[in-house]
């Protein structure tokens, strides 16, 4: 089944203990888009500027995501700088430019309309809303957020999440919204707002799900090499909803391999600056990856 993301596309410039990367190809919806276009049909808005090369939406199209949805404005492409230390949990924002993001005001086209997977990247509270209000009773819709809109537009954001089904949201912005220090009170605090299900990221430590009723935990996946965490959330993000929309089922079956799908993804994202290791994927890469997770968390009972 299709499925629709509306986020951001950006150029990064990245630095980190093995090495850094300038003006490299990033973004909210790149990320999730690529990482989900392993598993299903994947429709795609975003805005770029005019010094956007037309070569990196012809990745896209090869990839099998549907671009159209990707407007081209007057001006600059949104960048981001960061540094990471060694706790590469955590990113120090250097510079951002949002540029032609910072007027971006998403348009559904009517062929994405119908689309019945959604996934509403980091964006404004208000504008995720409004994306709502352009698509047709779709299936499932997801969303992520993170700590300036929890802080700053605290009631838009409390108006989304009552009409959502998914929220992802690393472990910070999660206990920032909820109050709470145990993600397990933060749990119960942020599905009483309207999420049937909540994704917890926790960068190294792993993924935490909750949907009332049972809980999942699955490791992050243990690597000899890493190069850069950019991008790890949304790839997790990607893989969890491009496997929900190519099952077409959502029951905590699904949801389960869903999270574990989701944590392949963003391991091989981390693997590589920007879009290095994930561009080139092989399905054999993912079914290999899922099937160690498999092995990694199994154990004989009594």
């Amino acid at each position: 089944m299709s499925l629709l993301v509306v986020g951001s596309v950006a150029f990064d410039s990245v630095k980190t203990p093995f090495g850094e990367a300038d003006e490299v190809l990033g973004g909210s919806a790149t990320y999730f888009a690529t990482s989900a276009s392993y598993f299903t049909d994947v429709r795609m808005v975003a805005v770029v500027g005019e010094d956007f090369p037309e070569t990196h939406l012809q990745f896209l199209k090869e990839r099998g995501i549907n671009a159209d949805g990707v407007e081209r404005q007057p001006g600059r492409t949104f960048r981001w700088r960061g540094e990471y230390g060694f706790h590469l949990n955590e990113a120090k924002t250097l510079e951002t430019q949002l540029n032609v993001f910072e007027t971006f005001h998403p348009k559904i086209p009517k062929s994405y309309a119908d689309s019945p997977f959604v996934f509403l990247a980091n964006i404004d509270p208000e504008l995720q809303l409004d994306v709502l209000r352009q698509v047709e009773g779709p299936k499932l819709v997801a969303c992520d957020t993170m700590n300036y809109w929890i802080e700053g537009k605290r009631e838009a954001l409390l108006e989304t999440l009552k009409v959502v089904d998914i929220l992802m949201i690393n472990d910070g912005e999660a206990r920032e919204l909820a109050s709470e220090f145990n993600l397990v009170k933060v749990a119960k605090k942020i599905l009483a707002l309207g999420p049937k299900i909540l994704v917890i990221k926790r960068g190294e430590y792993g993924a935490l799900m909750f949907n009332g009723k049972t809980m999942f935990a699955a490791p992050a996946f243990p690597l000899e090499s890493i190069f850069d965490p950019t991008g790890a959330g949304d790839s997790f993000a990607g893989g969890f909803m491009g496997y929900l929309a190519k099952t077409g089922e959502v029951n905590d079956v699904t949801i389960r391999q869903a999270v574990i799908y989701g944590s392949a993804m963003a391991s091989f994202n981390v693997e590589a600056f920007s879009l290095d290791r994930i561009r080139s994927l092989k399905a054999d890469d993912i079914t290999s990856r899922y099937k160690e997770f498999k092995a990694l968390t199994f154990f004989e009972s009594h």
